[in-house]
C-alpha cells in the first residue's frame, strides 16, 4: 500500500494526447485562470525536449514573439491541458534542441518530415 501511488492515481488525468517527439511543432490548448475568469490560451511552438518517464513526462516548447524566445514546460498530466494537435512532424536527428536557442530567423527552421 504505497501512498504515494495512491496519490498519483488521483491526480491522474488519464487523457490520451497525441504521440509526438522532439522537432514537432505543436499547439497545446491550455487553460488559463485569471482572477475568477478561465480561459483558453493556444501555445504554439516547436519542442525542444522530452524528458522524465511515465506521469511524470514533461515536454519544453519554444516559440518566437515579437523576436523573442519564450520556453514553457508542460507536465503531460497535467490536468489544465485541453488538447494538444501535432502541426508539423520535424525530422530532426537529436533528442534535446537546445542549439535553437543560438539560432534566429531561416537558420532555426526545422525541416518538415512528409507523412
Amino acid at each position: 500500500m504505497d501512498l504515494i501511488k495512491i496519490a498519483e492515481e488521483a491526480f491522474a488525468t488519464n487523457k490520451e494526447h497525441p504521440s509526438f517527439k522532439s522537432g514537432d511543432t505543436v499547439t497545446i490548448a491550455y487553460r488559463i485562470k485569471e482572477g475568477n475568469k478561465e480561459r483558453i490560451q493556444q501555445y504554439r511552438g516547436v519542442v525542444i525536449r522530452i524528458s522524465g518517464h511515465g506521469n511524470k513526462k514533461r515536454f519544453t516548447v519554444r516559440k518566437m514573439s515579437d523576436n523573442v524566445g519564450v520556453e514553457r514546460i508542460f507536465p503531460i498530466e497535467s490536468p489544465f491541458i485541453e488538447s494538444i494537435v501535432v502541426n508539423k512532424v520535424g525530422r530532426v536527428r537529436r533528442a534535446k534542441l537546445y542549439y535553437l536557442r543560438a539560432l534566429t530567423g531561416k537558420k532555426a527552421r526545422i525541416k518538415e518530415k512528409r507523412v
